[in-house]
């Protein structure tokens, strides 16, 4: 049984997470510009590693909630999140 409290807790960090993905995209306008100057591509960096902790984690949370927690969420392409993850973390370049 997976404990209800560090679920919460981690859910949390993943919603802190994410809600930094907007910031990383000021001054964004177009994909060109994450490769028009090295801020750009510390930014593209910054975006890909939070989906890259963010998919994994969601994996973990799938395997120790034994599937019952994301599964009341259908509306949720939870694949894909998790797909994200391995895109990005197995053929970034």
């Amino acid at each position: 049984m997976y404990d209800p409290g560090l679920l919460v807790e981690k859910l949390k960090t993943l919603l802190e997470a994410l809600e930094r993905i907007p910031r990383r995209f000021a001054d964004i306008a177009v994909p060109g510009d994450f490769y028009a100057s090295d801020a750009g591509i510390d930014r593209m960096d910054a975006i890909c590693m939070i989906l890259i902790a963010v998919g994994e984690e969601f994996k973990n949370i799938d395997r120790k909630t034994e599937g019952h927690l994301l599964s009341r969420y259908p509306g949720v392409k939870w694949r894909g999140v998790m797909g994200v993850r391995d895109v990005l973390a197995h053929g970034y370049f």
